[in-house]
């Protein structure tokens, strides 16, 4: 106990918080809890399964030997802590099974959990139009996943030096899988977000989720200007600062789901894109008048690249600072 008050003493003067650092977007209730046990982060019901945590391993890339130790660390640690997984883009399997067991993870993860493959909407497009879609019906199966990603990258194919040019709208490539496919789409953006009117599209049709991919977190298109040396970044560089995050697409959505009540089919989200800590996940998802849990994508990669240690005390930790949240924390209206 000396020792603990010698540290009070010590560090009171370090310990200051200034006015201007207080987080306001919560009311902080002392009184009204117990501290937290394993119990107290409710159960998540998504996309059809039982999740422990209220939150998604969002999808990152694949086709390397270091994505595949990624991938193995990340399903060994949704297994673990009881959370859903992406996977990143699956097209380097779709025609050649070198790279398959980079992407296998269904052992790992357990049939109790969401696992989603993933392809990109220019592919989507092309298998249609080609009249190919039983490829993608494959790779679900083969993968055993409980579904499709597809992700929506515009902005990212434009400045790709390999990149592929849309022929159509992404929402008639995304309604012509749905009625050819009978497993759940999710749809996602992959670092701008997305526009209330391209919510309100998506809204309307019986996909299984959105995932935001928000503004404020890994941003393709800046990642495609870095690579791209024929591009003039100076230039092009706006358009990478163009977006919407996370808050804004959940204010975008809630209003949507006031104006077109049971017009909504799609009734449960992944907020990511710029989500740096449990504080920001967990006021996102209250916000939200839809169902929602929260992705990282980043920072899950910066843990996961190597051993599986440093995944799992990050997570432990994400736990820990959850329960605090959820005990204690109410977001001001």
């Amino acid at each position: 106990m000396e020792e603990r008050k010698r540290d009070h003493i010590t560090l009171a003067f370090a310990s200051q918080t200034p006015g201007k650092d207080l987080d306001n977007r919560f009311v902080y209730e002392p009184m009204l809890s117990a501290h937290p046990t394993a119990s107290t982060i409710p159960e998540t019901d998504f996309l059809g399964k039982k999740q422990k945590l209220p939150m998604w391993v969002s999808s990152m890339t694949g086709g390397t030997r270091l994505a595949g130790t990624i991938n193995r660390n990340l399903a060994k640690a949704c297994r673990e802590f009881g959370l859903g997984m992406g996977l990143g883009s699956c097209r380097i399997i779709m025609d050649d099974d070198t790279y398959f067991p980079d992407f296998d993870m269904r052992d790992i993860i357990g049939d109790e959990l969401p696992f989603y493959a993933n392809l990109g909407i220019n592919q989507v497009e092309i298998l249609c139009m080609n009249k190919q879609v039983d490829k993608i019906i494959r790779m679900v199966e083969s993968l055993r996943a409980d579904g499709l990603f597809i992700h929506i990258n515009p902005f990212q194919e434009w400045f790709q030096p390999e990149g592929d040019r849309l022929q159509q709208p992404a929402i008639d490539s995304v309604q012509e899988l749905l009625e050819q496919v009978d497993f759940p789409i999710i749809v996602k953006e992959v670092g701008q977000g997305m526009g209330r009117e391209s919510l309100r599209a998506l809204l309307k049709l019986p996909i299984a989720a959105i995932e935001f991919g928000a503004f404020g977190g890994t941003n393709f298109a800046k990642v495609e200007l870095l690579r791209n040396s024929e591009q003039p970044k100076e230039l092009f560089e706006p358009l990478s600062f163009i977006g919407h995050d996370a808050c804004q697409m959940v204010e975008m959505i809630n209003q949507i789901v006031d104006e077109e009540g049971d017009k909504i089919l799609c009734n449960q989200l992944i907020i990511s894109g710029g989500i740096k800590s449990f504080l920001d996940g967990y006021y996102l998802i209250q916000k939200s008048k839809i169902p929602a849990i929260y992705g990282q994508a980043s920072t899950f990669l910066k843990y996961a690249k190597e051993e599986y240690a440093p995944l799992q005390a990050f997570l432990t930790h994400q736990i820990k600072g959850l329960q605090m949240a959820y005990a204690y924390l109410r977001i001001r209206e």
